[in-house]
């Protein structure tokens, strides 16, 4: 994804504790997110779920899966 693009959230793969961590900041299948900006040199994405913008590590967006709308 690149900057101001939107997709769904299709799924979400990652161990118990992460999982649940993105539930409560209302990552759910189903869900469209934003990617409002990316760090440079594999720093954080900035994303938008909602009214809500959250900073995710690249190794934690990549256990989202998404589909590009």
């Amino acid at each position: 994804m690149l900057p101001g693009d939107i997709a769904t959230i299709v799924s979400i793969h990652a161990e118990e504790a992460l999982h649940l961590r993105l539930l409560a900041l209302g990552f759910r299948s189903g869900k469209q997110i934003e990617l409002i900006r990316k760090a440079s040199f594999s720093g954080p994405l900035q994303v938008r779920i909602g009214t809500t913008d959250v900073i995710l590590r690249r190794a934690e967006a990549a256990k989202i899966r998404v589909q590009k709308t």
